[in-house]
């Protein structure tokens, strides 16, 4: 049988195009929401219930309508962002939405109320897509817009809705990422009259983010990098707060949310040495680039970009989160929210200057006395800053700098090492012995020259020389067995993994006391590192107390 060719009914095609942009209640709520923006909107009310299948209400004191555009929004490919082709280039609003209305009009019982002057109002009523009626009616400037009865007309569509639970967690996440996007305006959501989301306008992105999310808050460093056209803003978590599960990790391009586990892979590789294998930070990252360079139009909701040099992209965005993890205020705070060693960033200039740990001989003068160094329980070394107190965990603060190096040194021409007066002879698993003829360059390399002997044995006649109570035997024969083992393996880069197998088994030890200038010169190295707050496990080097904390503990604030 012959099919013929036939023009969909208008109704018909409403309901193809609900299809497309109208997955589920959220998709309403997202799509509401982003056309109050547009209108300009300082306050957006969000009403839901049973999870938004039976209402959704969507308010604002945006840019009302007239009679006669209001009318005309609820007709297809009625827009009031797009003239011309050429405008879906770089198009700087939540884009063009021609569909949305008419889409969520056919599938629902639709109410749209607006006023662009807050004298006249007008209120249009559609059933499945047919005006049921236009009347006036009496509201200030600004629009709300009512949804019942989501597919009532299409219950085969219906039947795929959530339970109501899912339903509503989906809602409360459109609107969070919208929140995010807007910290200058107000939005609340109540589901079934309970107050799940309340915001105010902020012009601190953070208040916004600690307002939606509370502690999480406190665990995140600021974003702030740009390369060529493209900056990227946003906040990455602290590598020792990252865990293996219920991350959030949010991207938006040109102020719209997207799915793009790309860019988040990008991100994350920022971390590399600096968090355990499994975790998974938060993310909530911003991306500006010219219109030209993105494409916002390959997904009907808006949800994937294209971008025309998307390697770009993703390098910027490593690079980005890894400037974020660098400085030393990215060390973890105790008892405060904002970060209180501002002042050691290197690259901003140190209120304890480096050259204050190099062990000089010269008496310094009264101006630039070193600080005090203190060692606690043979782990931690204190001393005082301009902003507080920082506490730096010994073993964590040599991981890393012996990290850093090990990475210099396998990629270089390798460390100088010492030879030995009596050569070691030890003896291994056939494992071990494996590990040892694999990684053979590499252990030269960090120092370890080493050849077969006889039966399980090899001989060891060179050893690094890291710090003056280095057990030579004890490192390589652990070395040896997280080598073996695969310990570290998650980590992506054979090279990285050996260096960081290396730096964790040759760092001095907690327990271990140390003479005062041996105490500079850890903290001199650490300062010079490039990720001098974290070690190579995720947790911190370095924690801080800062000063207005300890007077808020003591009552002096």
């Amino acid at each position: 049988m012959r099919a013929t060719i036939a023009i969909l009914a208008p109704q018909v095609a409403d309901q193809i195009a609900a299809g497309e942009v109208v997955e589920r209640p959220a998709s309403v709520v997202k799509e509401l929401i982003e056309n109050a923006l547009d209108a300009g909107a300082g306050a957006i009310r969000i009403e839901i219930e049973d999870g938004g299948k039976s209402l959704i209400r969507v308010s604002d004191d945006g840019a009302g309508m007239s009679r006669s555009d209001a009318e005309l929004a609820l007709s297809r490919h009625a827009t009031s962002k797009i003239r011309e082709a050429v405008d879906l280039i770089g198009v700087a609003t939540f884009g063009f939405r021609g569909e949305a209305l008419p889409a969520i009009a056919s599938v629902s019982r639709f109410e749209l109320e607006t006023s662009s002057d807050g004298d006249v109002a007008t209120r249009l009523r559609f059933s499945g897509g047919k005006r049921e009626g236009v009347d006036a009616a009496a509201r200030q400037r600004g629009t709300t817009v009512t949804v019942r009865g989501l597919f009532f007309n299409t219950p085969a569509r219906r039947k795929f809705l959530r339970a109501q639970a899912t339903e509503t967690r989906a809602a409360v996440e459109a609107v969070t990422l919208l929140a995010l996007t807007r910290p200058d305006v107000a939005f609340t959501l109540t589901s079934d009259d309970r107050p799940l989301i309340d915001v105010r306008p902020t012009t601190r992105p953070i208040d916004r983010v600690h307002a939606l999310w509370g502690q999480l808050a406190d665990t995140l460093l600021p974003i702030a990098y740009r390369e060529g056209p493209l900056e990227v803003r946003g906040f990455a978590q602290r590598p020792a707060q990252a865990k293996p599960a219920g991350r959030k990790g949010y991207v938006f391009v040109r102020g719209r949310p997207i799915r793009d586990p790309f860019i988040l892979r990008a991100a994350e590789a920022g971390y590399r040495s600096t968090i355990a294998p499994g975790d998974r930070p938060s993310l909530v990252l911003f991306l500006e680039l010219p219109g030209d360079a993105v494409d916002v139009n390959v997904h009907p909701s808006k949800l994937e970009v294209r971008f025309r040099d998307k390697f770009f992209v993703e390098k910027v965005v490593e690079e980005a989160v890894r400037a974020a993890l660098g400085p030393l205020a990215a060390a973890a705070p105790l008892g405060a929210r904002d970060s209180g060693l501002g002042a050691w960033d290197v690259a901003g200039g140190s209120a304890v200057p480096l050259e204050m740990f190099a062990g000089d001989s010269r008496a310094p003068s009264p101006e630039a006395r070193a600080p005090s160094l203190l060692q606690v329980f043979d782990t931690y070394i204190v001393f005082q800053t301009d902003s507080g107190v920082a506490i730096v965990d010994q073993h964590s603060a040599h991981e890393r700098v012996l990290y850093e190096r090990a990475m210099r040194q396998l990629t270089g021409d390798g460390a100088s090492a010492q030879r030995l007066l009596l050569p070691l002879t030890l003896e291994f698993t056939a494992p071990e012995l494996e590990a040892i003829d694999a990684h053979r360059e590499l252990l030269r390399r960090v120092g370890y020259e080493v050849e077969p002997f006889s039966g399980r044995a090899v001989v060891v006649h060179t050893a690094p020389n890291p710090h003056p109570r280095f057990d030579a035997a004890r490192c390589f024969g652990e070395l040896v067995a997280d080598l073996a083992g695969g310990r570290f393996g998650a980590l992506a880069n054979r090279l990285e993994r050996f260096a960081a197998t290396y730096a964790c088994r040759a760092a001095i030890k907690a327990g271990q006391r140390l003479e005062p200038d041996e105490m500079r010169e850890l903290v001199a190295r650490l300062l010079t590192a490039t990720l001098p707050a974290h070690d190579v496990h995720g947790r911190p080097t370095v924690v801080q107390l800062p000063k207005d904390e300890l007077e808020r503990r003591f009552g002096r604030s």
